[in-house]
């Protein structure tokens, strides 16, 4: 399947999305439907992402993404190196590198056939600005490299700081993207870590909460 192939009423829903987030739709439909349509057809065989639906995948993978998009507003205008842990099929982090070029996006997987579908989707999409890892995040040798980090769905937040706070620069951030405010984890943040913000997250169509927590190193 590809992009033309969905049905005008998902189109229409990406659109109308990506309009509510602020975000030009007519430039970024086109891609973010190529990207979808890829892992569409690899999720048949390789069971890359538990939804099957690709409607679904527009609100609760491309949207959901999408939704954190000002938070990496000044990266993006500065060139800077966002790190992906535990990206899965490459979420947020290929959303990301497709709505904002200036960012330079490395998305960090350590499953080989997931894996082997980001860099298919990195070379399909001609992401100029995005890069492949193949690790575990711990394991990832670029100390301090990384001017933000962020997780999706990798773990609670001493668990992404124990596996990623290596790799950030002095003064950078943890995006990290959660549900219900997670104030139990915020509580039990690492000694030499705090919150900067945290913020409501307004995703088109998606039922449930969804918040975004900067945590940065005291």
């Amino acid at each position: 399947m590809n992009d033309t192939a969905f049905p005008a009423d998902l189109r229409d829903e990406l659109h109308r999305g990506l309009g509510t987030l602020g975000l030009d739709a007519d430039a970024l439909a086109p891609r973010l439907l190529a990207y979808l349509a890829l892992l569409d057809r690899w999720n048949r065989t390789y069971n890359l992402t538990a939804i099957r639906d690709p409607r679904e995948m527009v609100t609760r993978h491309l949207l959901d993404s999408l939704a954190m998009h000002p938070f990496v507003d000044d990266l993006a205008a500065n060139g800077g190196a966002l790190a992906d842990l535990g990206t899965g099929p490459g979420l947020p982090g290929i959303p990301l590198a497709i709505a904002k070029p200036g960012l330079r996006v490395t998305l960090v997987e350590s499953n080989g056939k997931k894996a082997r579908f980001l860099r298919e989707a990195v070379r399909t999409l001609k992401l100029d600005n995005a890069r492949v890892a193949e690790s575990r995040a711990e394991a990832l040798d670029e100390p301090q490299a990384y001017d933000a980090l962020t997780a999706r769905a990798l773990d609670v937040l001493s668990g992404i700081i124990e596996v990623g706070g290596h790799l950030l620069k002095p003064g950078g951030a943890l995006l990290a993207m959660k549900g219900v405010r997670p104030d139990d984890e915020i509580a039990a943040l690492p000694a030499g870590w705090s919150v900067d913000t945290i913020q409501p997250l307004a995703v088109p169509a998606l039922v449930g909460e969804r918040h975004m927590v900067v945590v940065r190193r005291d």
